[in-house]
């Protein structure tokens, strides 16, 4: 395969994990849009957030993050030197390993709910109410974590093979099941916020059961056997363990941040959540999805013994994430109030509430474009099954998040904690991307320079246009939600076609995507 019919390829797969992706997160924005309004920042919503928090952070760490960068190299390996009898096997023995230390850690979960609430959260130890409502939702969502990760080793099994649609599909069920449970649930619950824990377990069912026939496709529907002497089995642990930190340091910094979050007033878990979910939305879009397509080819080519093909595909890469996450923060720095009020301004969310969520938004958005590049730098390593490296670097900038957040929450409050997150991953990307250059891993292809300046120019052009459109904040809290609506979609709108104008005018075209 040529050099260039890969990357169209990875381009089409990209595009349609991009799309699919994109989907769910417009409607994880109406899930939280529903949210806001039913719940606002209040007690109640910080408990369920915590709540839910727990288990996706494990999902992420486990799940999407350690487990799925140290089980797809492994599998493409075996896919590529070994026969679908042999690839079986590896995914027989590899789910009942995954599946039984998965089990296990529910059980606890689920019986020692309170502390981990008190771990995750010990701020909520000063309102015995608020602690004790996490700990009963806590119970009700942590075999998420067990559903929702079987669900990503499906989902990894399908990506190994090039279908891509169907994981990257899943995720909108989720935000299905927490709609449909706030809005027809609510109701029959004494404590209404315990419908939207109902919804998150109801979402693992659901999520779990559409892929499995997909998986039944292509003749590797997992039987679970637990051997864990199996050789594949054995390697894609031992890479598990440095890759809990390599791939997963941007969640537990955010997982700091709500510890620290929790001593703070009321509402500040809420705010930086709202903020986060904003944030992840160019993260989840593109992001994630170049990084899901790019690992598969990655690991063939490691395999092959390709490296000018494993150069070129980070390069394409690279320039992919920075095409949507250097225009992506801008706009969420520039249009932080009106981003939170035209989505969250309803119901039980407060003025106040919008204002503390878009300074932590601004915090946030100076780290969306690091989020993204550690989500293409990273599989660099892994899928030449190198996880020191990584986990040298995630460490480092744990400890240098630390330092931040200690620093900077005292005159910042939550702001100073989404800030630090911002900083550290911003290290972390400097690291990773040095890393492979340094040891001649990546090695930048020529037109770097062209690329810059059509980013430039339409960054530009994008900024401009917004700035010229944008009205003061106490415009948009006078609004109904109707003319909210309207002038957001005007400044999205203006300010995507602003920025595809000005790289047209600048001589980008669509072969430039592609090769």
């Amino acid at each position: 395969m040529s050099e260039k019919t890969a990357k169209g390829g990875l381009l089409r797969s990209g595009a349609v994990v991009s799309v699919m992706t994109l989907m769910s997160r417009v409607l994880g924005m109406v899930r939280d849009m529903v949210v806001a309004n039913y719940f606002g920042s209040g007690a109640a919503a910080d408990a369920f957030f915590i709540a839910f928090k727990i288990p996706n952070f494990l999902r992420r760490l486990f799940a999407e993050g350690a487990f799925a960068q140290a089980f797809v190299p492994v599998l493409s390996e075996y896919r590529t030197k070994r026969s679908l009898a042999d690839v079986k096997v590896l995914v027989d023995r590899t789910a009942g390993m995954l599946g039984l230390i998965l089990a296990g850690l529910t059980l606890i979960g689920v019986l020692g709910a309170p502390y981990l609430v008190m771990l995750f959260a010990p701020g909520f130890h000063n309102d015995p109410e608020k602690l004790a409502l996490a700990g009963d939702l806590l119970r009700i969502t942590f075999p998420y974590l067990l559903l929702i990760s079987l669900t990503a080793f499906t989902s990894a099994v399908l990506n190994s093979y090039g279908r891509f649609a169907v994981p990257a599909f899943t995720p909108v069920l989720l935000n299905v099941s927490m709609i449909a449970s706030a809005v027809f649930l609510t109701p029959y619950f004494e404590q209404p916020i315990t419908a939207l824990a109902w919804g998150v377990f109801i979402a693992g069912v659901v999520q779990l059961s559409f892929q499995l026939p997909y998986v039944a496709r292509l003749g590797l529907l997992p039987v679970p056997r637990i051997k864990p002497r199996d050789e594949g089995v054995r390697r894609i642990l031992l890479l598990m363990v440095p890759a809990l930190f390599g791939v997963s340091v941007s969640q537990i910094n955010l997982l700091l941040d709500t510890v620290l979050a929790s001593f703070l007033q009321t509402g500040s878990v809420s705010w930086l959540y709202y903020a986060d979910r904003l944030s992840e939305l160019p993260l989840g879009a593109f992001g994630i999805a170049i990084g899901t397509v790019i690992l598969p080819s990655l690991s063939r080519q490691h395999a092959s013994a390709d490296p000018k093909a494993f150069s070129a595909t980070l390069d394409w890469a690279l320039r992919m994430v920075l095409l949507v996450g250097v225009p992506a923060a801008a706009a969420l720095g520039i249009l932080a109030e009106p981003l939170i009020a035209g989505l969250f301004y309803y119901g039980a969310m407060t003025e106040e509430a919008v204002v503390q969520s878009a300074r932590a938004l601004q915090a946030y958005s100076l780290g969306v474009l690091a989020f993204m590049l550690i989500k293409v730098l990273a599989p660099g390593f892994f899928a030449r099954q190198d996880m020191k490296t990584p986990v040298r670097i995630a460490v480092t900038c744990m400890i240098v998040n630390m330092v931040l957040n200690l620093i900077l929450i005292w005159p910042l409050q939550h702001v100073g904690l989404a800030l630090a997150t911002s900083l550290s991953s911003l290290l972390n990307a400097l690291l990773l991307f040095f890393g492979l250059h340094r040891s001649g891993i990546y090695r930048p292809a020529a037109g770097w320079g062209a690329f810059a300046l059509r980013l430039a120019g339409g960054s530009l052009a994008m900024v401009a246009i917004i700035l010229w459109l944008n009205v003061p904040s106490a415009e948009w809290f006078a609004w109904g939600w109707e003319r909210r609506a309207l002038q957001l979609a005007l400044l999205v709108g203006a300010g995507i076609g602003a920025f595809a104008l000005g790289l047209v005018a600048l001589g980008l075209r669509p072969r430039h995507l592609r090769h």
